[in-house]
């Protein structure tokens, strides 16, 4: 029986039309709270005070994962969509499709005594987290790292954004069947 974080991803993991799809994780409670605890496992001693998601599936997993450390929820929210408040906005870095995000934070979520983890799905070139990394630090908080359930960085992006802990690599996958 698959009982680890890595294994359930693996059993939940698929391919669609040459995509990534994780979604199967988040229907399925036992996938879903393995996958949240390996996530924030490695965390767990850095005395995190708030988790950072992404929107969407940032979202998801980013809340799960606050929930289970017992801490806040920080969004970060792309485009234009409603978000009152001041906010720190950055843009990132080309993604792998070569998109820039505008990632936006509400700057009163966070202060000079908070310790942040973003939590994701996938991390690849590394440019989303390393503008959230950007908006943490000017909000005064302390980025701690980044936890994903693939990761997929070279060695140059893992190294500016600290800290990177996926729940497997991407070469772990099963090959795309496009």
């Amino acid at each position: 029986m698959l009982t680890t974080a890595r294994d359930l991803t693996l059993e939940h993991f698929r391919w669609i039309g040459g995509h990534a799809d994780v979604w199967a994780i988040f229907r399925d409670a036992q996938a879903l709270a393995a996958v949240v605890a390996g996530l924030v496992e490695p965390f767990r001693g850095e005395q995190i005070t708030a988790v950072c998601g992404i929107e969407s599936r940032g979202f998801l997993l980013g809340g799960a994962a606050a929930v289970e450390l017992g801490v806040g929820f920080v969004p970060v929210r792309k485009g234009e969509g409603l978000f009152p408040g001041d906010k720190v906005v950055h843009q990132s870095a080309p993604d792998y499709r070569r998109l820039r995000h505008t990632l936006r934070l509400q700057r009163s979520s966070l202060g000079p005594g908070d310790r942040v983890l973003l939590v994701d799905d996938w991390i690849e070139t590394g440019s989303q987290a390393a503008a959230v990394r950007s908006m943490v630090e000017e909000c005064g908080s302390t980025w701690v790292g980044c936890s994903v359930i693939v990761e997929q960085l070279t060695d140059a992006p893992n190294n500016a954004l600290g800290t990177v802990r996926g729940l497997l690599a991407a070469k772990d996958l099963p090959p795309c069947e496009s």
